[in-house]
C-alpha cells in the first residue's frame, strides 16, 4: 500500500469505508534483535487494530448523531475520535518509518537539511532522542517540517496526538514511546529502546516523505 494510503484524513463520515489496519512491509520478527517479534505482533495487531476498530465504531456513532442533529453526543464523541484517529494516523506513519534494511544515516536533501537546521546528523539524533525520552507517560517524538518556514523542527506529542493536528508540523518521522512499544524488551528503561530503534529507521522513506511535502 502507498504511503498516501496510510495516512489518508479520516475523511467524510457521511459516506466513506471503513478503516483498516494496513499490512506491515516486513514480518513481525524482521526488525530483530533491535525490535523483537512479539512486540511487533502485539503492537501491529492487537495496539492499532484496536484503534482501528474504535475508531470505525466511533465514526458510526458520530454519523447517527450527525443524522439525528445531536450535537451534544457529537461533542462527547470527540476525545474518541482523537484518541482512536491518531492512534491510526500514528502507527500507520510509525511503521513504514521501519525497514529491517534500515539504520546509518540520511542521504540527498534530507541530510542537508538536517545540517542546516540542527548542525550535523548526531546533534539531530541526540536532540529527538532527548525529546522522546523526555515524554512524560506516553507519547511521540517527532521530527516534522514546517512548510511555512521551510525547516525541520523536532516536537513532542502526548498520548495519541497527532503531529500535524497539534503543531501544523508535517510528520517525517515518528517514534513511539508508549510502553507497549518496547516494555516486553526493554522494560522500563527508554533510553535502551531509542538507542535500538535508530538501527532500523527507514530513512529511504522518511526522504520521500520530506521530498513530497515540499513540493
Amino acid at each position: 500500500r502507498s504511503n498516501a494510503k496510510l495516512v489518508a484524513p479520516l475523511g467524510c463520515l457521511i459516506s466513506r469505508q471503513k478503516h483498516t489496519l494496513p499490512d506491515l512491509p516486513y514480518d513481525y520478527a524482521a526488525l530483530e534483535p533491535h525490535i523483537n517479534a512479539e512486540i511487533m505482533q502485539l503492537h501491529h495487531s492487537k495496539h492499532h487494530a484496536a484503534y482501528v476498530n474504535n475508531l470505525n465504531v466511533t465514526e458510526e456513532k458520530y454519523k447517527e448523531a450527525l443524522a439525528k442533529g445531536d450535537v451534544t453526543t457529537q461533542v462527547s464523541l470527540q476525545p474518541a475520535l482523537k484518541f482512536n484517529g491518531g492512534g491510526h494516523i500514528n502507527h500507520s506513519i510509525f511503521w513504514t518509518n521501519l525497514s529491517p534494511n534500515g539504520g546509518g544515516e540520511p542521504k540527498g536533501e534530507l541530510m542537508e537539511a538536517i545540517k542546516r537546521d540542527f548542525g550535523s546528523f548526531a546533534n539531530f539524533k541526540e536532540k529527538l532522542t532527548a525529546v522522546s525520552v523526555g515524554v512524560q507517560g506516553s507519547g511521540w517524538g517527532w521530527l516534522g517540517y514546517n512548510k511555512e518556514q521551510g525547516r525541520l523542527q523536532i516536537a513532542a506529542c502526548a498520548n495519541q496526538d497527532t503531529l500535524q493536528g497539534t503543531t501544523g508540523l508535517i510528520p517525517l518521522l515518528g517514534i513511539d514511546v508508549w510502553e507497549h512499544a518496547y516494555y516486553l524488551q526493554y522494560k522500563n528503561v527508554r533510553p535502551d529502546y531509542l538507542k535500538a530503534i535508530w538501527n532500523v529507521i527507514n530513512w529511504e522513506n522518511v526522504s520521500s516523505r520530506y521530498a513530497t511535502c515540499k513540493k
